[in-house]
């Protein structure tokens, strides 16, 4: 059996499901997951789970990503992007200067509140957000905090800006575009969308799906290899057997909630440090 991740560059046009959909037909199984949806407008780096890969999907959730969006100024659509219906428009305005959009790109860098979204993948009582959006039920968004850690102006054009965007997890774009150009009084939708980067997965080392073809197990990336975010524990080989089975481990070390496993240079699997005591959270068979 193959394991490990896939460094997918998903074309625009396919929903995540698609995409796991379509690897699952390449490499003839069923445990194929992927990390951090992409909406099927967006294209870019979707990182793709391979059989036991999959139980390690989780530990990328809380990994850094970076955008590069184009905002389109004078239009607003319900649901953030061109797939929505226009709810708002401005005619023969004045597009904002180089400097006023720096100017308002400060403003969130840093710790922000933001609204996702109505169309999204969120759960409101259970319900997909986007399913109650589609049959017009009303309902309010909670709002989230995220960080955003870099804004960029790139370029700038007759009625749109493109930027890009080094953020934390949870951090919608879409949303983002709206409030910048609240910020600069001008209704704003999302044009555009590439993911440029999830942690360490990156587009410039990304795979189409006729690489992935190509290469099948070859393109395979070690599963311990795609957790280099998270700490590291070196476990006394005489104890590893005991990891595996789930029993504790005495250690001299802080309390620790996620940690990569190593002993002798030999991934194990992830485990966690809770008063004194080492134990598996998931671990490779």
């Amino acid at each position: 059996m193959s394991d490990g991740f896939i460094n997918l560059n998903k074309p625009s046009g396919m929903t995540s499901h698609d995409a796991v959909n379509h690897v699952r037909r390449i490499f003839s199984t069923r445990k194929v997951g992927h990390a951090g949806t992409l909406d099927p407008a967006a294209c870019g780096v979707l990182p793709i789970a391979i059989n036991q890969a999959t139980k390690f999907i989780e530990y990328l959730a809380d990994c850094d990503k970076s955008y590069r969006a184009e905002i389109l100024f004078g239009t607003a659509t319900d649901s953030g992007d061109l797939d929505g219906k226009i709810i708002a428009r401005a005619e023969n305005f004045n597009m904002p200067t180089i400097d006023e959009l720096n100017e308002a790109l400060r403003n969130f860098v840093g710790e922000i509140e933001q609204t996702p979204p109505k169309f999204s993948a969120i759960k409101i009582h259970g319900h997909k957000a986007y399913d109650l959006a589609r049959k017009n039920f009303e309902f309010d968004m909670p709002r989230r905090l995220v960080k955003i850690f870099r804004l960029e102006l790139i370029n700038l054009d007759k009625n749109s800006a493109t930027i890009e965007i080094d953020c934390g997890k949870g951090t919608y774009i879409r949303s983002l575009a709206i409030d910048i150009g609240e910020r600069l009084n001008l209704p704003a939708t999302l044009k555009n969308l590439i993911r440029l980067r999830v942690g360490d997965f990156d587009l410039k080392n990304s795979l189409t799906f006729d690489e992935i073809k190509k290469f099948g197990a070859d393109c395979l990336l070690p599963i311990e290899d795609c957790l280099n975010h998270l700490p590291t524990f070196e476990l006394n080989k005489r104890r590893i057997r005991a990891f595996m089975n789930g029993l504790p481990t005495t250690v001299n070390a802080p309390d620790e909630k996620v940690l990569r496993i190593i002993s002798g240079g030999k991934f194990l699997g992830v485990g966690q440090i809770e008063l004194g005591e080492l134990r598996s959270l998931k671990i490779v068979v």
